[in-house]
């Protein structure tokens, strides 16, 4: 898949059109009943949920590799963003 916009938060209550526009959710907290979770199965995008520290590990302008079937988020390259 191309490089896309991966969105990433620590928990999401409200479903944000930019979130289904995207390559990738990751959240950080929640699990597979989530409600994002339900959202991002029927709009067919990649979803981790439950990432602990996520916010925290990832920052603006990293690269990413997301395998939303194994939940493993790999970072490729990490920005000068501090």
């Amino acid at each position: 898949m191309l490089a896309q916009e991966i969105k990433i938060t620590d928990t999401l209550h409200i479903i944000e059109i930019s979130y289904l526009r995207t390559g990738a959710i990751l959240i950080e907290n929640g699990n597979i009943l989530s409600h994002m979770a339900i959202v991002a199965r029927e709009f067919k995008k990649p979803c981790i949920i439950g990432i602990d520290n996520l916010t925290k590990i990832l920052k603006d302008g990293d690269l990413v590799e997301v395998d939303a079937d194994t939940g493993i988020v790999r970072i490729l390259k990490s920005s000068l963003i501090s």
